[in-house]
């Protein structure tokens, strides 16, 4: 019973540290470097015929060059829509319409908008990196409350407890590394 009740700590803080990071690879494909990326667009949110609709769902997303989206629209009727939730979607992106084909040129970004991107990758990462450290004190919670119930004992408590911090701690670098890889993304010229 003790054993299982262990495993199953530890099972979901592992559940709940990956959870966090998907979303932290997600959230770092819609941030903006000098590339093109299908996941800077991908999110946006059309108001079409009267309700909010992803924009892929609205239109096919491909990178035909390194500064460059490009919107193959299936309906016609929705460009109009599309190109107006690209404008408000604060990328300081501008839409250049030819029929159904709605193109998207990446600017380069200048010296003080990389360092702002910096700044927010970094907020980001830590934002991530506490959810994961919550997610640590809740394991080390349940693992206690296992020990004050004499459901394990204090040595099981203890080995329960390092792995946790393990796991976070692989966790927190996987953030880093990630953070990393996108720093230099977006410092590339």
């Amino acid at each position: 019973m003790a054993a299982d009740s262990v495993e199953q700590v530890l099972s979901q803080h592992q559940e709940q540290c990956q959870s966090a990071l998907a979303a932290f690879k997600r959230d770092l494909q819609k941030v903006r470097t000098g590339r093109a990326s299908s996941g800077l667009v991908e999110g946006i949110v059309v108001e079409y015929y009267g309700s909010k609709t992803p924009l892929n769902s609205l239109a096919q997303i491909t990178t035909p060059e390194a500064r460059q989206i490009a919107l193959q629209v299936y309906d016609t009727n929705a460009v109009q829509a599309i190109e107006k939730a690209i404008q408000s979607s604060g990328l300081g992106l501008n839409p250049s319409t030819d029929g159904n084909m709605i193109r998207l040129n990446i600017p380069a970004l200048t010296e003080e908008s990389r360092k702002d991107m910096i700044r927010v990758l970094h907020k980001m990462a830590e934002e991530i990196r506490i959810g994961i450290r919550n997610h640590r004190r809740d394991a080390n919670d349940l693992v206690k409350n296992l020990e004050k119930d004499s459901t394990i004992t204090k040595d099981d408590s203890k080995r329960t407890l390092e792995k946790i911090q393990k796991q976070t701690d692989a966790y927190i670098e996987q953030v880093q590394g990630m953070l990393e890889g996108k720093e230099a993304e977006v410092m590339e010229v």
